[in-house]
């Protein structure tokens, strides 16, 4: 007699869980991964659990994953936020990304310099520059290509034009390589240091004296991948020097300049200090900026602007000065911090003005 097998079903309109009297036969188009839930894990979100079961793949790949359905928690689909029990089977099926392609699409940017050469663009916060894990759309990279219809190809076609990076959560100035020629010595440029950038940054916190050199080296942080760290040996060398333009009680208004462009450069060093930058909670920031009893407005994004470069032009012998003028949204929330610490706002003005 055929015994009775509990199986998941993997074609399209079978459902999940069913009860079988046939032997198990279906075979899934990609690998599964089959886990039970340990005693001590009861309880835990499943995205979490299978973070710690998978250390291959990150959180926001097995979220989507499980957003996809490829995910079986008891034979059933399941959420990202759903508890884990235990004893219970955890199916997954670890399919391939389908392949990202860089589209045109119709999205409004602003831009501070172009010619026949390259472009400087003011990216907003929350703005991606270019197509990454789980995002295809709605990036940097989509409005310069409806913009210009063709850029730079030595960084591949996910990435035609950039040159250099600005995090999601950060605004400020980028420069975009319409041509290869150009985008060959604009890299050489930044592989040299040759390009000057200036960033416009509010930590949480005093920095003193008036001005100071962080020089820490980046790693990946082996235990949040998420992040960046200084604590290990085998970093990369990185720079960034600071001066500060204002201070408020328990927090300072400075401009860093980055001598190295490694990954989350500037949140990771300033964060090294116990000096986060104001937003960046992924960096020890509080979620919620108080002074004394009073709570501001969340801010939504790193206090982190991306306020001038200098570069040579790549087609002339001419050194060129590029500004991003601070966003209003920055603006309002020194007037907030301002108003909050009692102090006159116009003192603040003054002290950036070069920067309004």
């Amino acid at each position: 007699m055929l015994a009775v097998h509990r199986q998941l079903r993997y074609r399209k309109g079978v459902a999940a869980n069913s009860i079988s009297t046939e032997p198990f036969t279906a075979l899934p188009a990609q690998p599964v991964r089959t886990f039970f839930v340990e005693p001590e894990a009861a309880g835990q979100r499943l995205d979490r659990y299978l973070a710690g079961r998978l250390p291959e793949l990150s959180r926001t790949r097995i979220q989507e994953l499980i957003a996809r359905g490829h995910v079986w928690l008891a034979g059933a689909p399941a959420r990202p936020s759903t508890k884990v029990c235990a004893g219970q089977q955890i199916a997954v099926e670890i399919v391939p990304r389908p392949p990202l392609g860089a589209e045109p699409e119709p999205i409004p940017i602003e831009i501070l310099y172009e010619d026949e050469d390259v472009v400087a663009v003011n990216k907003p916060a929350g703005m991606a520059v270019h197509a990454g894990a789980g995002l295809g759309t709605g990036t940097l990279v989509n409005a310069l290509l409806h913009r210009y219809g063709r850029l730079s190809e030595a960084a591949g076609a996910l990435r035609p034009g950039i040159v250099h990076r600005l995090d999601k959560l950060t605004s400020g100035v980028i420069l975009v390589a319409r041509h290869d020629a150009a985008h060959r010595v604009l890299a050489e440029q930044f592989r040299r240091h040759e390009v000057e950038k200036t960033y416009l940054v509010l930590v949480h916190g005093s920095l003193s004296p008036a001005a100071g050199r962080i020089e820490l080296p980046v790693a990946r942080d082996l235990r949040r991948r998420i992040r960046m760290t200084t604590r290990r040996r085998e970093g990369r060398a990185a720079r960034t020097d600071w001066r500060v333009r204002f201070r408020f009680p328990a927090f300072t208004l400075l401009e860093a300049f980055p001598h190295t462009g490694r990954t989350h450069q500037i949140r990771v060093h300033f964060a090294a200090l116990g000096r986060p930058v104001v937003g960046d909670t992924l960096y020890g920031a509080p979620r919620q900026v108080r002074v004394g009893q009073q709570t501001l407005p969340g801010l939504g994004r790193y206090f982190l602007h991306a306020a001038r470069i200098t570069f040579q032009h790549p087609g002339r012998a001419e050194r060129i000065c590029i500004r991003a003028p601070l966003p209003e949204p920055l603006r309002q929330f020194l007037a907030q911090l301002a108003a909050a610490c009692e102090v006159p706002a116009d003192s603040v003005d003054r002290a950036i003005s070069d920067y309004l």
